[in-house]
């Protein structure tokens, strides 16, 4: 089965130092178990998990600036 199955979603996180960080997964937890592949523990860190928003791909342009 594809995981394209499911629907996915682009979630931005909000990081600590006022910065956010792009995910990608089905729900916010899912794009965080997979930002924990990719990342560190320390970066993994900086992300604050309580604090996101869900965005469409055509959205993304307007958060570029915001990305860190």
């Amino acid at each position: 089965m594809s995981s394209f199955s499911n629907p996915h979603f682009m979630y931005l996180f909000a990081l600590k130092n006022g910065k956010k960080k792009l995910a990608y997964g089905e729900s916010p937890e899912d794009a965080l178990e997979i930002l924990r592949i990719r990342l560190s523990e320390e970066e993994m860190s900086e992300i604050l998990t309580d604090q996101f928003i869900k965005i469409n791909q055509r959205e993304l342009q307007q958060y570029v600036n915001d990305l860190g």
